[in-house]
């Protein structure tokens, strides 16, 4: 892995943004590989950037626009990336191990073979198709999504089978908003 200034980062940045705007100026973002622990990349505009195998763990990546870039193999243990917007973004394998993605859109993204182990998704646009399946969800993520499932209007047969994962569904922080636990004040 390469060690990248502030500097460096903030040029590689200033030429990606510069051929967002127009193929013949600037430069795509190759970020393969680099080593951006910590780094601060919050509002930065990374679309369609190669960040394959890049080390990012702890980087402040909120709101940034990572629409379609190749996050494969990335290390994103820790990372920021509170409103980030990963439409479409090649995650396959990536390390988001306690990341922080509220409000993340994660619409399209290939989240397959990624360790999303005590990452935070409340308010995230998840992704439900194939690409959205065969990752590593800790015990909280499953409860939670199982809250949102049990909390459907869904015909009874299907109502028969969520309910053999009521008990586990009622363990999600968000069991209350879905309706699965009594407000202490119907009590």
């Amino acid at each position: 892995m390469r060690n990248l200034t502030k500097g460096e980062i903030s040029e590689i940045v200033r030429e990606h943004a510069l051929w967002l705007m127009d193929d013949s100026d600037g430069e795509r973002a190759n970020l393969r590989n680099a080593d951006l622990h910590d780094a601060n990349l919050q509002l930065a505009n990374l679309r369609n950037a190669d960040l394959q195998g890049a080390n990012l763990h702890g980087a402040n990546l909120r709101n940034a626009d990572l629409r379609n870039a190749d996050l494969q193999g990335a290390n994103l243990q820790g990372a920021n990336l509170r409103n980030a917007d990963l439409q479409g973004a090649n995650l396959h394998g990536a390390n988001l191990r306690n990341a922080d993605l509220r409000n993340a859109d994660l619409q399209g993204a290939n989240l397959q073979g990624a360790n999303l182990q005590g990452a935070n998704l409340d308010y995230s646009c998840f992704p439900l198709w194939c690409g959205g399946t065969k990752f590593k969800a800790d015990d909280r993520l499953v409860a939670q999504v199982l809250a949102h499932l049990c909390s459907l209007d869904v015909s009874d047969k299907a109502r028969a089978e969520l309910d053999k994962v009521l008990d586990l569904a009622k363990t999600s922080h968000r069991a209350r908003e879905c309706g699965l636990l009594a407000d202490e004040s119907d009590e």
